[in-house]
């Protein structure tokens, strides 16, 4: 059973999502926040196995929130509740459309995975039994827009982006340039003559090395450590 800690400003939206994810068999709602602050608390005590956010909560930071979920041992209180081998919450987010910057800035907070506001019904159970299960999920749409945003943005070479950017092999560093450049796995296999499999292999490993969650992590890592420039 995944249990669900459902966080939105609007009563009528938490009462519909709790209504729609009790409907699911394998999906429980322990709990209902209406702002960051309350969010932070109930996800320590509750401990759900994800943290379905609406990126539009008013009254806080969200990226704060966001990254004191995704990682609790920066607050004492929560790591006490938690504790040393607790499992850290998957912060799954809902966004409205345009909204690209703020979602650039959650992925780097430790959210999990990013769906757009009108997504249907199935759309939304799918992506939490994704992000509970350690996937991440991103719509194609927005991970476009993301690696443009990506682009636009100054790369900052830092020491941890070099030496994470040092454990990659030849062949993985050519992944995930492709990856950053915005191909799909099929592309990537086709352009450089090897198996999807073996790109999907690739990719994982490259995900594990860099200490990232999502592909679009990545691709904030390929610029940011140098890898690859934007485009002029």
């Amino acid at each position: 059973m995944t249990s669900v800690l459902i966080v939105n400003d609007q009563s009528l939206q938490r009462l519909g999502l709790r209504m729609l994810l009790a409907a699911e068999p394998d999906l429980t709602v322990v709990g209902e926040a209406s702002t960051g602050a309350e969010a932070v608390r109930l996800s320590a005590e509750l401990r759900p196995d994800v943290v379905l956010l609406d990126s539009t909560v008013s009254g806080t930071d969200g990226i704060a929130t966001i990254r004191r979920i995704a990682h609790p041992s920066l607050l004492p209180l929560v790591s006490e509740l938690t504790g040393a081998g607790g499992q850290r919450p998957r912060v799954l987010v809902l966004t409205p459309a345009g909204r690209e910057r703020s979602a650039y800035a959650a992925l780097r907070a430790g959210a999990a995975g990013f769906l757009l506001q009108d997504a249907t019904p199935d759309e939304l159970t799918a992506a939490i039994r994704i992000v509970a299960a350690g996937d991440a999920v991103i719509t194609p749409g927005l991970t476009r827009t993301l690696i443009d945003t990506v682009r636009q943005q100054r790369p900052v070479r830092s020491l941890g982006g070099e030496v994470g950017l040092g454990t990659l092999t030849g062949r993985e560093r050519d992944v995930l340039t492709a990856v950053a450049s915005g191909w799909s796995n099929a592309e990537i296999a086709e352009r450089l003559s090897i198996a999807p499999t073996t790109v999907k292999t690739h990719v994982s490993n490259i995900l594990a090395k860099i200490g990232a969650h999502a592909r679009v992590q990545a691709v904030v890592f390929a610029y940011e450590s140098g890898l690859v420039r934007p485009a002029a």
